[in-house]
């Protein structure tokens, strides 16, 4: 006796046709046609069910502040921060807890079951600090949110940077941030590096810094981060996003920077949709478009998971909570349009990114928790390219969201009456 059964289920890997049993909150079998009853059963139908989407770089705190205190006019990455800057000493505690939450409620129609925030520390009164350590408990039971303490006007730069960021961390943040490109000078960006390291080894904490979201190819503070992660022992528990000015750099010095990478075991974050919205914007034509370099970084073996970043804030105008959105612009953008290609871009909005994120018992197999996505789609595939209807959501075995399927009308003599999903799924063979 399960207490949920999902029957014809298509897997991530291939399978199809599998039967998921769940129990207690557990993956309990995964077979085909499993001989037994359940409290309740869904039948997928030949749809992809998969694990939860993860997001592994988000902005909680700025998010649906669109427009406040004005709009972004310029759309830079320079006047979004500024603007933040007008926001913040204004901004109260409940204002952010109640955005937060409606984002939250979101990214579970999404299937977005797991994200973690960079919670500016700039501003010393951390209002938004203590929303955010609200909302991550007020949302506990159906989102692991976690904490990154995020200096957004530098550890340096910002008066009282250093004694806020500390303070964040004794208040109960979960990772350390940091920003060294924003420092006033290169050197001052190299010394927020490692001091900020120092700061994880000795509390025995991640590391996730906002590092080189610049054209400018000699940023290159991505290189000191490798070096003190290796230096401090934090391999594996570090993750650099965004990464921008890789973009730019030449191809040799490359040829060195990420075997150093690999080394270090440095997770990578790209952010696909604000990546190339911001990124050169002082270049005429030829205009680069500033995501790093995705395929080259995979081919080395680094992890590589893609975050969405930012939904209608100061930064970013547009945004839905959909991972599966990040991945489709990852594929334009790298160009990775190939089967494999795009199964690697799969990988990146979930396993890759429960990796980074250091996730205890994801995945779609027997023992795995029972955090599940029905999609309206027959692959991974498909997925990426129809961005489809979540028919259901399941947490730790009970189904937290429904959405009814997207079904296309039609009124046309010797046609079908109806289109499954918007296209008719034409099978590819690798």
């Amino acid at each position: 006796m399960f207490d949920l059964i999902i029957r014809d289920a298509n897997l991530p890997d291939g399978r199809m046709g599998m039967d998921i049993g769940i129990s207690g909150g557990k993956i309990a079998a995964i077979e085909k046609s499993i001989a037994a009853d359940a409290g309740e059963e869904i039948s997928a139908t030949g749809r992809l069910v998969t694990p939860p989407f993860v997001d592994p770089h988000f902005h909680m705190d700025a998010t649906l502040s669109l427009g406040l205190p004005r709009m972004n006019v310029s759309g830079t990455l320079l006047e979004g921060i500024a603007l933040w800057g007008e926001l913040r000493p204004i901004v109260t505690k409940e204002e952010l807890v109640e955005r937060a939450l409606r984002y939250c409620d979101l990214a579970v129609t999404q299937g977005l079951l797991f994200i973690r925030s960079h919670v500016d520390t700039s501003d010393p009164k951390l209002v938004t600090v203590e929303a955010m350590i609200e909302v991550r408990e007020r949302v506990k039971p159906y989102i692991d949110l976690q904490l990154v303490a995020f200096p957004q006007d530098g550890y340096y730069r910002a008066a009282d940077g250093i004694s806020s960021l500390n303070r964040a961390l004794d208040m109960g943040i979960d990772i350390v941030g940091g920003i060294p490109h924003f420092e006033r000078t290169m050197g001052e960006g190299t010394a927020s590096v490692e001091a900020l390291c120092r700061i994880a080894a000795e509390r025995g904490l991640p590391v996730d810094m906002h590092c080189d979201e610049t054209d400018d190819p000699l940023s290159r503070h991505i290189e000191t981060l490798a070096t003190e992660t290796i230096r401090f022992g934090l391999q594996g528990r570090v993750a650099g996003s965004h990464l921008t000015s890789m973009h730019s750099m030449d191809n040799y010095y490359v040829s060195k920077l990420i075997p150093l990478m690999a080394e270090a075991r440095i997770n990578v974050i790209p952010n696909p949709l604000i990546n190339i919205m911001l990124q050169g914007r002082h270049d005429t034509y030829p205009k680069r478009r500033g995501m790093t370099r995705v395929r080259e970084l995979m081919d080395a073996g680094l992890n590589v998971s893609f975050g969405h970043d930012c939904v209608m804030d100061p930064w970013y105008s547009m945004g839905s909570g959909d991972m599966l959105e990040v991945g489709h612009m990852a594929i334009h953008v790298a160009q990775m349009a190939g089967i494999e290609d795009k199964k690697k871009i799969f990988d990146a909005l979930t396993v890759n990114s429960a990796k980074t994120m250091g996730l205890e018992g994801y995945g779609l197999e027997k023992g795995c928790n029972a955090d599940l996505v029905i999609l309206q789609a027959s692959d991974v595939i498909e997925a990426l390219r129809l961005k489809p209807t979540r028919l259901a959501v399941v947490k730790a075995g009970k189904v937290i969201a429904r959405s009814a399927p997207r079904i296309g009308e039609l009124f046309l003599d010797g046609r079908p009456r109806s289109i499954d999903g918007g296209l008719d799924y034409i099978p590819i063979k690798a």
